[in-house]
């Protein structure tokens, strides 16, 4: 029977008895590196969508649900410049927010 006075496992003990490895904390780098490609993302789905507001209904056919599928459209080239290497936008972001935390 156990008693009620012994401690109780910690989360990573607890994790380490039932045999899974934890996931080792994100770095300030890597943290940083997501924000900036988040970041650059939010810049290019802007571009994009500027990009298509001058080309007209295109391939939406100016249904009613139109725009909200052309902003997705956006957003997915997006997301996609960016995991391909992006337009620089995310390293010069990343190196300025490393080297405000520095500072601190």
């Amino acid at each position: 029977m156990a008693s009620a006075l012994a401690p109780t496992p910690t989360p990573a003990a607890a994790a380490a008895l039932a045999g899974v490895k934890p996931k080792p904390a994100a770095s300030q780098a890597d943290k940083a590196r997501a924000v900036a490609q988040d970041f650059e993302a939010v810049f290019l789905n802007s571009m994009f969508q500027q990009m298509f507001a001058g080309i007209g209904k295109g391939p939406f056919s100016g249904g009613p649900g139109a725009s909200i599928w052309q902003s997705l459209l956006t957003d997915e080239y997006a997301k996609s410049f960016v995991k391909a290497g992006g337009i620089g936008i995310a390293d010069q972001v990343q190196r300025l927010l490393l080297a405000q935390q520095e500072v601190r």
